[in-house]
């Protein structure tokens, strides 16, 4: 081979080590990079999430359970439960007991729908507690049941204009509406009626339910949502 081709050869193999040489020095100094971002990020992390320790530690352990719950529609403050819909474990509870606006619910379920299931006793109480939390209707419960009472063709309950006195006979029943009404005050979740303000029975039908839509049917009770 002559001279002119050595060198040649020389020149290429110079070429090879300097690139290879350069892609080594890319890689190492791009994982040294990524080492030093991954490490401050790392230490970044760790003082936020020491910040974040030290906080909590300040924060009241009552406190510290309401964050660690789950999302619940919450009324008055209080801590939504869940509605239970089983007779038996509804009358093992302990007797409820509550002031005037437990007291208005649980008579209104009692004379409303105490013939109705179980779900049909909330889906009454729903109700009630739709028209408490809309702008349209008092915003107590016993403002919702004896709205128009005394008035006629007004009130908004039939048992409380009906003539009729009203008398709780079936203790047993009114006491399981009583633990409805704790629920429901509670804060349980209404998800039986859409939303519903209005239902009547499937015997009638008012001339409100051709214009609200209807949102559900328990029992004997149709259940509507007002539009207007």
């Amino acid at each position: 081979m002559d001279r002119m081709g050595r060198k040649q050869i020389m020149a290429a193999a110079a070429v090879g080590v300097f690139v290879w040489c350069g892609t080594l020095l890319a890689d190492t100094t791009s994982s040294s990079m990524t080492g030093l971002m991954a490490g401050a990020f790392t230490v970044r992390v760790s003082s936020l999430m020491g910040q974040e320790r030290a906080g909590l530690q300040t924060v009241a352990p009552d406190r510290l359970r309401y964050i660690a719950e789950p999302f619940t529609v919450r009324r008055g403050g209080r801590t939504a439960g869940r509605a239970i819909y089983d007779p038996a474990q509804l009358d093992a509870m302990p007797r409820a007991h509550g002031g005037a606006e437990w007291q208005c619910l649980t008579e209104a379920l009692y004379f409303e729908a105490r013939g109705e299931s179980v779900r049909g006793q909330y889906a009454v109480a729903e109700v009630i507690l739709n028209r408490v939390d809309s702008q349209r209707y008092p915003n107590t419960v016993c403002g919702v049941v004896n709205q128009g009472t005394g008035q006629h063709h007004a009130c908004q309950f039939t048992y409380t204009c009906d003539g009729r006195p009203e008398r709780v006979t079936e203790t047993a029943m009114h006491q399981r509406l009583g633990q409805i009404a704790h629920i429901m005050l509670n804060g349980a979740p209404r998800n039986l009626t859409q939303g519903a303000t209005h239902y009547h029975t499937a015997a009638v039908r008012p001339n409100w339910a051709r214009t609200y839509p209807r949102t559900a049917r328990i029992g004997s009770h149709v259940f509507y949502r007002q539009q207007y």
